[in-house]
């Protein structure tokens, strides 16, 4: 019993932010599920809402209903534009679901990302910043894309009269994909790429949640308000809302393609990795505007073959590697080499090369130092199932090498 508390049992640092990760990942993933299967519910909904035939429920000022069955009950949803009379005081609200979203993606975000800024955020390829700079640059592009967006919104506006709200949300959204176009390539000009990915899925994730706080719910409340005031309550909120209600689709299926792929080297380590991201977020706009027809009982092909031809591009993008400028001269410090001899040789000799690498002579370390440093520190998938047992410690000795090594020469 007395070795359970001795100091061989004391969680380290590594192991503490491991748990946290892994507790951190699966809040987001849960609420994340939450938030957007409440979205793809009333989008539904709306879509399917009917005129009501009853003369009562006309009265009653019921603008749709519909009937429904699941688990073994029916269901009679009905919307009303405008609250009836006697609004009770206990109302359902659909917001926390975004909040804890957003609060626990942050949280991820700020455990590997700015905590780790060295090894995640940047690159000293791309730009070899400071870590404050480094997270400073990280942070500023989730306010100032709200900032943006914002501005946008409220410069375009929302429209009259039926042609001219048309007008006005085919230029709010060409100007709303101009900026993200725009964010998408600066981003990938400040930080590694992978964290370029997930630096704009997060972006537009927090103007989805920051269009739940700062815009949809204040302006559900105040018409709530006023109309348990008896007053009449400014219809420009509902319009807001909706309009800010229905940019969040279409950013949801963006959202997870970027946060996805940057699991995935070959995605993000692309030429243009820029360009590939945001084929991978159009294509995900499009599948959105699909089930959004689907809804509406509009079966239209197309959306398929266009989300098909922006993920074919990302592909044959995806095929072609960024030219690395020559570096210094690169050398294999003894450390290094006798922690590859230790935990990497095993699999990755003549006689057992996995995968077709082999790691079994120091020049052939060198040559392949890029691979190392993604699979043993960005995705930690080497050692497999780290059946060698690799420490925190390790892997920072190997980010450390291939950092050092990727420094441009210095001028004699």
């Amino acid at each position: 019993m007395a070795e359970l508390f001795s100091s061989a049992w004391v969680p380290s640092a590594g192991l503490w932010m491991e748990w946290l990760q892994l507790l951190l990942r699966s809040l987001h993933v849960v609420v994340g599920i939450a938030w957007i299967g409440a979205s793809f519910y009333f989008v539904w909904l709306d879509n399917h809402l009917e005129k009501p035939l009853d003369p009562e429920l006309l009265r009653k000022g019921v603008d749709g209903e519909l009937w429904a069955v699941h688990g073994g009950g029916f269901y009679n949803p009905q919307k009303y534009m405008l609250a009836p009379a006697g609004l009770p005081q206990r109302l359902h609200w659909f917001y926390w679901e975004s909040y804890s979203t957003w609060l626990s993606g942050f949280a991820l975000f700020v455990s590997i990302y700015l905590f780790q800024a060295n090894t995640y955020l940047i690159d000293p390829r791309v730009q070899a910043w400071s870590t404050g700079v480094a997270v400073t640059l990280a942070l500023s592009f989730f306010v100032v894309g709200w900032l943006v967006y914002d501005l946008l919104c409220r410069f375009v506006g929302i429209g009259n009269d039926a042609a001219e709200q048309l007008f006005k949300e085919r230029l709010l959204g060409l100007l709303i994909a101009c900026f993200i176009v725009f964010s998408s390539w600066l981003a990938c000009q400040l930080f590694a790429s992978r964290a370029a990915f997930l630096i704009i899925g997060a972006m537009l994730a927090s103007i989805m949640s920051a269009n739940v706080l700062m815009v949809i719910i204040p302006g559900q409340r105040k018409v709530i308000e006023a109309m348990r005031a008896g007053k009449l309550p400014d219809s420009m909120h509902g319009k807001r809302g909706k309009q800010r209600s229905v940019h969040n689709t279409y950013f949801t299926l963006p959202v997870l393609f970027a946060m996805l792929s940057n699991h995935y080297p070959s995605v993000y380590q692309a030429q243009h990795a820029w360009i590939l991201l945001c084929l991978l977020m159009a294509a995900g706009a499009i599948i959105r505007l699909w089930f959004v027809q689907r809804h509406k009982g509009q079966q239209k092909p197309w959306p398929w073959f266009v989300a098909s031809l922006c993920l074919a591009g990302g592909v044959v993008l995806s095929t072609h590697k960024p030219e690395v400028p020559a570096p210094k001269l690169v050398t294999l410090p003894e450390p290094v080499w006798n922690l590859v001899q230790l935990k990497c040789i095993s699999c990755h000799q003549a006689s057992q090369a996995s995968k077709q690498v082999r790691l079994d002579d120091p020049t052939l370390v060198i040559s392949q130092r890029e691979a190392i440093y993604q699979q043993v520190v960005i995705t930690r998938q080497m050692p497999f199932n780290n059946a060698t047992g690799i420490t925190e410690d390790e892997r920072q000795l190997i980010a450390n090498w291939f950092v050092e090594s990727a420094q441009p020469p210095t001028k004699q």
